[in-house]
């Protein structure tokens, strides 16, 4: 018997459906290059049930086609991470130091644990951070948050300078350059919140992984207009990390 070939001409549309085929009839070989754009898919059509084990590797995915918007939540990355610091954990320095740490009790809520910087001349005050491994060694910036007791509206401008030191390092090592964020404004009334804009980059010296890092926080009189003492709250550090755990 003679079987004559049928021209897709003569088959009425949607004649031929899935099930009319053999299982394995239609392998990949039988595909013409280019054969199968994505238009000619469904949505949703590929779930990860058709997707073979291993199929989808590293190679296959394009350059920047992973975005952070495309990753869930729940996955930790890289970027900014931030450790606020209290003055609680911070002291005085022996030369040019702020006042002693005191507990100052308010007619309502919380009591404030703070350090007095006053207007006359720059005081300091100091404390120490272990970074994380994931930190990149890189710059860092910070945010201080203080309150002043009084109605002047004069301006605070607090500074801030590290240095790390590993494993038998010389201690005895000063400190970076002292980098002072733009003066804040008190708001006029007594025992508000402050809180500076975030600073320009502080370079620290010695940043090493596994390094303990002192930081000396100051009061920058000559940057300021505050006429009253200064109470620091604490500071908030920024830094950067460049992998996903310390692992």
């Amino acid at each position: 018997m003679a079987f004559t070939k049928v021209s897709n001409s003569l088959l009425a549309d949607n004649s031929v459906t899935s099930a009319k085929f053999a299982d394995g009839a239609v392998t990949s070989a039988k595909f013409a290059d280019g054969a199968v754009t994505s238009t000619k898919i469904a949505d949703d059509a590929v779930t990860s049930a058709k997707i073979a084990d291993d199929a989808v590797t590293s190679a296959k995915i394009a350059d920047s086609a992973v975005t952070s918007a495309k990753v869930s939540s729940d996955i930790k990355v890289a970027g900014v991470e931030t450790i606020y610091v209290p003055a609680a954990a911070m002291y005085p320095n022996s030369t040019a130091g702020c006042a002693d740490l005191e507990q100052v009790e308010l007619s309502n809520g919380p009591e404030l644990k703070c350090l007095d910087f006053d207007a006359s001349s720059d005081e300091n005050a100091q404390f120490t951070v272990a970074f994380p491994k994931s930190w990149n060694e890189g710059t860092v910036t910070f945010q201080a948050f203080f309150t002043v007791t009084g109605t002047n509206t004069g301006t605070v401008a607090w500074g801030l300078s590290g240095v790390s030191f590993a494993d038998s390092a010389d201690m005895n090592t000063a400190f970076g350059t002292n980098v002072v964020a733009t003066a804040k404004a008190h708001s006029g009334t007594s025992n508000d919140m402050d809180v500076t804009a975030v600073s320009g980059a502080v370079t620290i010296t010695g940043a090493a992984v596994d390094t303990q890092t002192y930081f000396q926080v100051m009061r920058d009189v000559s940057a300021d207009t505050q006429t009253g003492d200064a109470r620091l709250l604490g500071i908030k550090l920024f830094f950067t990390t460049d992998a996903s755990n310390d692992a």
